[in-house]
């Protein structure tokens, strides 16, 4: 048995791999030929690795990675849900022993990310919609007062005071307002 069939929710290596090197050259805007010509990879070979078929090596992976601009994990690693909510009290604090202080890591900025800070003020009557921003983009958006329903236009997520969601911002997402006097903060993280 294979760790697939040990585990429905999980692809197999060949599948992650494929699904990874379609993905990120439909994002690079790169032709078969042309990515197998970047990576002096043999275009059958990539074709093959795309199809889930296959046995790459690391030395091909590697050098796709390379010419597609993508660290090797990207093609390896079965990407992470677009979606992750922490309600409010779920998260776990780590307390002070000086002071009446405690902390909670929502997120940690990956290496080399940059940052963007906002204070959202939303009222009700209508959906703020937003296209896709660069690739890689994530939204970080925590609920200060109020309600609001935000997220990927397809599976926006309602929260309330204290709620944390992350997503990815390179699809069309919406801000809308639940309740008014709504505020959040929203962290945007730029790769």
């Amino acid at each position: 048995m294979s760790e697939a069939d040990a585990d429905p929710g999980r692809s197999a290596p060949l599948d992650i791999i494929a699904e990874s090197l379609r993905r990120e050259r439909d994002r690079a805007g790169v032709s078969l030929s042309e990515l197998a010509k970047r990576a002096g990879v043999a275009k059958s070979t990539l074709s093959q690795l795309e199809a889930g078929s296959g046995n790459p090596s690391i030395e091909t992976l590697w050098a796709l990675g390379v010419a597609l601009g993508v660290p090797f994990s990207r093609l390896v690693d079965p990407p992470t849900p677009q979606v992750r909510v922490i309600r409010s009290g779920q998260a776990s604090l780590v307390r002070s022993e000086q002071s009446p202080f405690a902390a909670a890591l929502l997120s940690a900025c990956p290496s080399g990310a940059r940052r963007d800070l906002h204070l959202l003020t939303l009222e009700p009557g209508g959906v703020r919609h937003a296209t896709a921003h660069l690739p890689g983009t994530v939204e970080h958006t925590i609920v200060t007062a109020g309600r609001m329903r935000t997220g990927p236009e397809e599976n926006p997520v309602e929260l309330g005071p204290g709620d944390y969601v992350s997503f990815s911002g390179n699809v069309p997402h919406l801000y809308e307002a639940l309740e008014p006097g709504t505020t959040a903060v929203l962290v945007m993280e730029h790769a």
